[in-house]
């Protein structure tokens, strides 16, 4: 089986994070499928949004801690494959923020330190009731440095450092409040809720999607009179397609838009 799934329904592909016996963690292995798996997505705009799941009891531990004692064992200690790692796993996640599509965690069980940065990482998330989310490198003496970057743009940041410094879980009830996932389902509702959401995405108009994440994300790291001037811009952009023209007549004459995207 692979260790990573991939099942398109239309427009939305569904990707899981297959290695349940180590609770998905994210291996190198497993880094590897990602990356080759986002990278043909990003190349397919048929594609208008992505599903993120895990299969099993979890939805992702985090690192694979077995590899990562493994890399130890190299004369520098590790330092190089460390490195190596965490670069390797940040391009991941700066991957899910590249993609033309919204990017939708599926989580359950647990996700946890690398896996609650892949959760903050998605553009949107959906939670099964129970779940518990979690940075809890500290409790083993790592601090979760590079989960924090996703968690801590997610989140308040006082609750961010609680997290990081306590190793302390988080319930799904508390993550909706503190903005890290978008809602709770009961265990047996969490796929068809997320195929919803992602039906809801997938049927607009596509190209317009694709400017708005871009833009969305962009803006947030300007200063406000930059962010007007650039989504100024962006807007004028996305008035002269073609599609959106049809979108406000077909609004206008109440009838469903002609898209040709």
């Amino acid at each position: 089986m692979p260790i990573l799934e991939r099942e398109d329904s239309g427009a939305i592909a569904r990707l899981t994070l297959n290695a349940p016996e180590k609770l998905n963690a994210l291996s190198d292995a497993m880094l590897a499928a990602l990356t080759d798996e986002f990278s043909r997505i990003s190349a397919q705009p048929e594609i208008r949004a992505v599903i993120l799941a895990g299969a099993g009891k979890a939805f992702c531990a985090g690192h694979d801690l077995k590899e990562m004692t493994a890399g130890r064992q190299a004369k520098d200690g590790g330092k190089a494959y460390f490195a190596d790692l965490f670069g390797r796993c940040g391009k991941v996640m700066m991957a899910i923020r590249a993609l033309p599509q919204p990017v939708i965690a599926e989580a359950h069980g647990i996700a946890t330190a690398a896996g609650c940065q892949l959760v903050a990482s998605c553009d949107m998330a959906v939670a099964a009731e129970g779940t518990r989310f979690g940075v809890n490198g500290v409790n083993i003496g790592l601090f979760c440095s590079t989960p924090m970057v996703a968690l801590s743009r997610n989140i308040p940041r006082k609750q961010a450092f609680e997290m990081l410094t306590t190793g302390e879980f988080i319930t799904s009830e508390r993550a909706l409040e503190l903005g890290l996932i978008n809602r709770i389902v009961p265990h047996d509702q969490l796929t068809e809720a997320t195929n919803t959401l992602a039906e809801t995405v997938a049927a607009k108009l596509g190209a317009v999607v694709r400017i708005g994440k871009e833009a969305f994300y962009n803006q947030l790291e300007m200063p406000l009179d930059q962010a007007y001037a650039y989504t100024g811009s962006v807007m004028v952009e996305n008035m002269l397609f073609r599609d959106t023209a049809e979108g406000i007549s077909a609004f206008i004459e109440k009838r469903p838009p002609d898209w040709e995207q």
